[in-house]
């Protein structure tokens, strides 16, 4: 089966994600190295990353990551926030390598000031650069599949496909699939046969052994939306038998797949406690488990 988890907090240190992973008996985990929402990040402590990897081996979780900063756009034309997109996520690549991650999960940008063929190039270009100036690393650049809300690039295996093959076909390079992002860009995933259509799309043009990680979410808003807007799995425009299905399909039974939806309670430095509504999500897809 695969391995389930959610999206965790760091708040208290980078070992209470884990902790509060394994209240939840996750199996994977999610977590952000860095603010998601600022520039500036602390440095890592030798003796904090010491206890996250010996808290990851002691709880068995496979293959954790971590989502890069929604700051960073590596397509954008604007010197000043290309220099600050790719110092932020080579500090990203470091602090995965650092903590034994599998990879990073990164929207590959957008072209605000652009055009799409421009984007790609330079969304390649600045990849190329940071996986060459490390050579001997082996966390991966997880490019994530996007809603595509206005200049968002990802939305489409095809642009995948694109900065993979600009890329040379890197082997630090793997995709991340968002069930919401999918749907709300297109793929319709509501039907038996728009399911399989998409896996057999993107196994032609990107090749499922890129596939290294799943976001679950269920999706506020219909086919076709290109608008981001997660919901509670069951719950949204998806239901529940896209997630049976995924869950079951023994392709990808070996793969991290983590929650990425609404959480119940504030993130507190104080005591780890569970939250009510991660519960739910992980209870109703442990219910899916061997029941397509």
């Amino acid at each position: 089966m695969p391995y389930l988890g959610a999206h965790m907090s760091v708040a208290g240190g980078l070992p209470r994600a884990v902790d509060r992973a394994v209240l939840h008996g996750c199996t994977a985990l999610q977590i952000f190295t860095r603010p998601s929402g600022q520039w500036r990040a602390r440095a890592l402590e030798e003796a904090e990353v010491e206890a996250f990897r010996r808290s990851i081996a002691a709880a068995q979780i496979t293959a954790p990551v971590a989502h890069a900063s929604y700051l960073i756009n590596l397509a954008t034309t604007r010197p000043p926030l290309r220099r600050q997109s790719l110092a932020a996520f080579g500090d990203e690549l470091d602090r995965a390598e650092a903590l034994g991650l599998l990879g990073v999960v990164l929207h590959p940008g957008a072209y605000t000031d652009g055009t799409e063929e421009e984007g790609l190039r330079l969304i390649a270009e600045g990849l190329g650069e940071l996986l060459a100036a490390r050579p001997g690393g082996r966390s991966m650049v997880l490019l994530e599949q996007t809603a595509g809300q206005g200049t968002m690039l990802g939305h489409r295996f095809e642009q995948l496909a694109s900065l993979i093959e600009r890329l040379g076909g890197h082997p630090r390079v793997g995709v991340c699939l968002d069930t919401c992002h999918l749907l709300a860009a297109g793929y319709d995933l509501t039907a038996r046969e728009g399911y399989a259509a998409t896996f057999e799309t993107f196994e032609r043009l990107i090749g499922l052994d890129r596939l290294k990680v799943v976001h679950l979410n269920d999706s506020k808003k219909p086919c076709g939306s290109r608008v981001d807007r997660h919901e509670h799995i069951g719950r949204g425009c998806l239901g529940l038998e896209p997630f049976r299905w995924l869950l079951n399909d023994p392709r990808f039974a070996a793969l991290p797949m983590v929650l990425e939806t609404p959480k119940g309670q504030a993130d507190v430095r104080g005591a780890i406690e569970r939250d009510p509504l991660d519960e739910m999500n992980l209870s109703t897809l442990r219910s899916l488990l061997a029941t397509a």
